[in-house]
This record gives structure tokens, sequence and C-alpha cells, in this order.
């Protein structure tokens, strides 16, 4: 049984007016968490001196994005205050921007937030609640032309993994991105600034964050940009029985899958080494198909 690829459509992001093409290669968001209590690197970056050293390295490293936050959104985890939010990000975004041109987001669901990131020179706005905990932030990012990535989750942080339930996984997240792309457009934002984020991890069980995995072309045929991030996150360490510093093999694995499945952006700790693994990636599926077995061919392998 060969295994299934999903063809990866060219697609626009428009971000800051200039339009970016998504879908000649795999792109890597690389995360830059400014928090005390992230499940993975909490506090190894809190000192935005070290954050923003952070960040040019993943930029070094081929980065396309860099995302940061703020704001713990591992299960379980409470709010921060906007205020104290704005105080970890704002310096980290001001100080990247005037140091790199690589793109950056602000991984933030409060308007507060958003607004000062942008005003700092952020370039997107990653909201893993896709507006729904303030819709102003579609208007906000349309009013500065930024991209607005938009993430599916059930219920919040705090409760997400509560026995999250469904029907059909693939079919109410999809149908959820495409209320929420409308209600972006009612909001004045772009179309072309959209991207789609299914949440793996965020209220699902392990075996929905493996079937949505395995049918991201439900959400492609939305017509917009896929982000999926499954960097070192707890669906992996329940396969492997590892913790978060040993899945990092677990974590290739995953977004090369997502990759084969049509995804156009990677969200991940691990910048070098899954953006390695996404170019080869990118390099077989670019590869011309051989030729038709013939039924010579067909007798002799039987």
């Amino acid at each position: 049984m060969s295994l299934r690829a999903t063809e990866r459509t060219e697609t626009v992001f428009r971000v800051r007016g200039t339009d970016h093409r998504l879908g000649r290669r795999t792109w890597i968001m690389g995360i830059v968490n400014v928090t005390p209590d992230s499940f993975y690197d909490g506090g190894r970056f809190a000192d935005p001196g070290r954050a923003v050293e952070h960040g040019l390295s993943l930029a070094s490293e081929g980065a396309d994005i860099l995302d940061v936050g703020g704001e713990s959104s591992r299960p379980g985890s409470d709010p921060v205050p906007a205020e104290e939010e704005r105080r970890r990000v704002v310096p980290v975004i001001a100080e990247l921007r005037r140091r790199t041109a690589t793109l950056i987001s602000v991984d933030t669901t409060k308007l507060e937030v958003a607004e000062a990131a942008l005003d700092a020179g952020a370039d997107i706005v990653n909201d893993i609640s896709a507006s729904g905990l303030d819709p102003r932030v579609l208007v906000l990012a349309a009013r500065h032309g930024a991209g607005f990535v938009m993430m599916h989750m059930k219920g919040t942080p705090k409760t997400m993994q509560d026995a999250p339930r469904y029907d059909d996984a693939v079919a109410e997240i999809r149908a959820f991105l495409a209320g929420k792309i409308a209600a972006a457009l009612a909001s004045g934002l772009a179309v072309e600034s959209i991207v789609l984020d299914p949440g793996i991890g965020f209220g699902k069980c392990l075996e929905d964050n493996l079937v949505l995995l395995n049918h991201l072309d439900a959400l492609a045929s939305l017509d917009r940009p896929v982000l999926v991030g499954v960097s070192r996150k707890a669906f992996i360490g329940r396969l492997l029985d590892a913790a978060p510093d040993d899945r990092l093999e677990g974590t290739i694995a995953a977004a090369v899958l997502g990759v084969v499945r049509g995804a156009h952006i990677l969200r991940v700790h691990d910048v070098q080494a899954v953006g390695r693994a996404a170019r080869v990636a990118d390099a077989i599926l670019a590869a011309p198909p051989g030729p038709a077995p013939t039924e010579g061919d067909v007798r002799r392998a039987g």
C-alpha cells in the first residue's frame, strides 16, 4: 500500500502588504517562549535578553517566522494578566525587529497585547482562540495589515483536556475554521492574510490528534495555508512513553507526516532539526513520479 500524499497547493500569505508564496517549500515557525512555565522550555528564556538571543539563533537556523509568546497555553495553565504578558513580550519583539528581518508573530489572545506587539514591530497575530476570546483582534489585524493565525481549541487551556469529545473531529474542526474565516472577512481582514491551525493537543485526545494529522487535507480544502504545531507535545509523549526532553524523533516524524498531508508551516522548538527533515521531505514530494508498473512487473512482484 502506497503512502497517501496530499498535493500541497501554492497560496499567498499576505503580511504587512507583502505577498509571500507558500507551498513551494515548508515554512518553519520557531517558538520563542518568554514564560516561566511553558511545558518544555519554561523559564529558559524568561529573561528578555536571553529570549532575543534565542530568537536570533532560531532565525540563523532557518526560521521563517519567530513566534513570541508571554503566556503558557499548556493544559491546566492559568491566564496571565494582559499587563504582565505585554511586559514580557513587547521588549523582545522590539529588539528582534531591530536586529532581524525575519517575520515575527505574537502568540496572544488579548487585544492589548496584540496591539502593543504590532506597534513594536510584529507582523502576525497567532491567536489560539481564533478571536473567540476577543473578536476585536480581527479588526486590529486588518487595520495593521497583519497576518492572522486562527487555531481551533475546545475550551480554554485550563479546561481543554477535561475529557474532550467529538463525533467527527475532522469535520467539526473544519466547520469551526470555515466559520472563523467568514468572521474574519466580515471584520475586514483579507482572506490572503489568514492561516489555519487545527490545534493539535488543544482539547483533543490522542486519537483526535492522530486523525487530524492524517487528514490535514480536509483543512487544506478551505484554500488557506495550514499550520501545525506538534513540537514535543503530550501525544508524542504518550506514544513513546517519553518526557518532553526526549520527544525530538517523534516530533520530526509527526512534522514530516504533516508535510506529506499538506501542511504549509510547522511550529517547532527545534528549528534546525525539523527544518532539515522538512527540506528532505519537500524534495522527495517534488520528485517526478516514476513510470507506471507494467503487467510483467506485477507478475514478477507476485
